[in-house]
């Protein structure tokens, strides 16, 4: 049994490269993933935005201690000059709100007006906004913060304290003699600052009675819409080696019209599974469909059509539907790992996010994502849109292109 078992196993070779390659590629993805981020020079530095609101001598040194931060990214996007001083990268509290809302910057830092009950020098507040999607961004930054305040705060108190000021003196000896000397003139403390109250402000994931789910829920959902919809174009190869496919061609049917009809039957099919995936969502863990139904049709129309054409593409570039499960299996698997699907893209370093950007689903979570975690509108999710239609359009077309063989044989 053992040796028939073995001779089965070396003569079918998707089943060796399942049993034996499949492994060790995954490993090497999730190592890339996880392993890059020991590495302090492909450690994704977190975008944060900066407004200074109450300017003061505690605030613009802790300003210049964050800029000085490797693992800080100043945004860009606030910056209007081509230098780095504390006025060009400064916006305006609603302009750094804005930001972390669209996710344009992980956090924000903002420097506000001091409580008049606190007896201090009018040194200001410090509030950070977060974004509770990148949970290690806030936590990080938050130390990074605390940490950039009490040493500004420790220069600024060593600077203003108490110094020893020797000035030079002269006297008069009993021999009437005069003798130089040197007296002591202490200086008080004034104006010495004091740290400041940090305040920490979740202005996304407070406001959600189930932030986790509403975060994940896309995820989930565009995997297995890959690995439904790449089933069902298997029959495109079932027709194929039964003969089916030669006599449906031999028909009025062409090829250009079989494709479009299986791409729209799945399409419908893929547009069912996501409503009533986000349905049950709804209804069992409180996700926010009803406010959201626009962004939801257009995000899951666009989606269930490119994955569709990306279905199509595999059924028509395998040879067998054996050939065709083992290949969808790893190119999927590999796709939700890069795209966000399995492990969050913010967990990932810097490279390995431009890699994922290749994939289907790093658009399609990104476009699900602003619609329910950042409650955009709809405009706000135009280039995601035309993405995966452009994604859509180029799949369906390069499976027309494999499937000349068949009309060819």
């Amino acid at each position: 049994v053992i040796q028939t078992s073995w001779r089965r196993l070396r003569n079918n070779r998707s089943e060796l490269f399942l049993t034996f390659i499949v492994p060790m590629v995954f490993f090497s993805i999730f190592a890339l993933i996880f392993g890059s981020r020991d590495a302090s020079s492909s450690t994704p530095k977190i975008k944060v935005a900066i407004s200074n609101e109450w300017p003061s001598e505690l605030s613009n040194r802790t300003i210049a201690l964050l800029q000085e931060q490797r693992s800080l990214r100043i945004s860009e996007v606030a910056s209007k000059s081509n230098g780095h001083t504390i006025d060009s990268i400064s916006v305006s509290r609603l302009s750094a709100e804005d930001l972390v809302r669209r996710g344009m910057v992980s956090a924000a830092v903002v420097f506000t007006k001091p409580n008049p009950n606190t007896p201090i020098d009018g040194s200001a507040e410090v509030e950070i906004l977060t974004d509770s999607f990148d949970q290690v961004a806030s936590q990080v930054l938050t130390a990074v913060v605390q940490r950039a305040v009490m040493t500004a705060n420790a220069e600024i108190t060593k600077a203003k304290s108490t110094s020893n000021l020797s000035t030079p003196t002269t006297s008069t000896g009993d021999n009437g003699v005069s003798r130089a000397g040197y007296s002591t003139v202490v200086s008080q403390p004034m104006n010495i600052p004091q740290p400041p109250t940090i305040a920490t402000v979740d202005i996304i994931g407070g406001k959600k009675a189930n932030p986790v789910i509403a975060m994940y829920a896309a995820g989930i959902a565009v995997m297995f819409l890959l690995f439904s919809a790449t089933t069902a174009s298997g029959s495109l190869l079932e027709e194929r080696e039964n003969s089916t496919l030669d006599r449906l061609l031999c028909s009025r049917l062409n090829m250009d019209q079989l494709l479009l009809g299986k791409w729209a039957y799945l399409t419908i099919i893929g547009s069912l599974q996501m409503t009533l995936m986000f349905l049950w969502g709804a209804i069992v863990f409180g996700i926010d469909l009803q406010h959201h139904v626009e962004g939801f049709i257009a995000m899951t129309i666009v989606t269930a059509g490119a994955a569709s054409s990306f279905a199509l593409m595999l059924a028509a570039l395998c040879k067998s539907r054996m050939q065709l499960g083992w290949v969808s299996t790893i190119v999927i698997l590999t796709m939700s790992a890069l795209g966000g699907s399995m492990v969050p893209r913010y967990l990932m370093s810097e490279s390995i996010q431009k890699a994922g950007l290749w994939t289907f689903n790093a658009w399609a979570l990104d476009g699900y994502n602003k619609i329910f975690w950042r409650e955009l509108p709809l405009k706000d999710i135009g280039l995601e849109l035309a993405v995966l239609a452009a994604s859509g359009f180029v799949f369906i077309v390069a499976a027309r292109v494999f499937a000349i063989r068949w009309e060819r044989s």
